[in-house]
């Protein structure tokens, strides 16, 4: 229990940046990419202080031997780039450009009760169970053709 502590008080702090910073406004985030049009900066501003806050913060955190609520750091290990990463992240990349959401985007604005952020959220947690589906039977019918 006293684990959900930090986990509620850093999406807390990260849900407020999300809306202060209004990046739960998909037309705001929809404007960053219209470079012959209604350009606007700021997503690219909030990108640079959270790149520089995670740097940071990865530099500090890492330097202890483990967390503090767990054992053990739970680092990603695999660095091969290969198609299910870049299929993904184009696919990523390619609905964010169309809703103007993404995840970090979206479940704040679940909280404001905006309809868009409702259906954007709904369809993503049916993409991923697709794709969790595909990747499941796709495994499946590999082990089958081995064994």
């Amino acid at each position: 229990m006293i684990r959900l502590i930090p986990a509620l008080a850093t999406g807390m702090i990260f849900g407020t940046g999300i809306v202060l910073s209004g990046m739960s406004n998909p037309t705001k985030v929809l404007n960053f990419f219209d470079f012959a049009g209604t350009w606007d900066a700021s997503l690219a501003l909030v990108m640079a202080a959270a790149l520089a806050v995670t740097a940071i913060g990865y530099r500090t955190v890492l330097k202890r031997p483990a967390p503090v609520f767990d054992k053990v750091f739970h680092l990603p290990s695999g660095r091969r780039i290969d198609i299910p990463l870049v299929g993904g992240a184009a696919v990523f990349g390619i609905g964010w450009g169309i809703t103007g959401f993404c995840p970090g985007g979206a479940i704040p604005a679940l909280g404001l009760l905006e309809a868009d952020a409702v259906i954007f959220t709904g369809s993503m947690i049916g993409g991923i169970a697709l794709a969790r589906f595909i990747r499941h039977t796709r495994a499946a019918s590999l082990a089958a053709r081995s064994a």
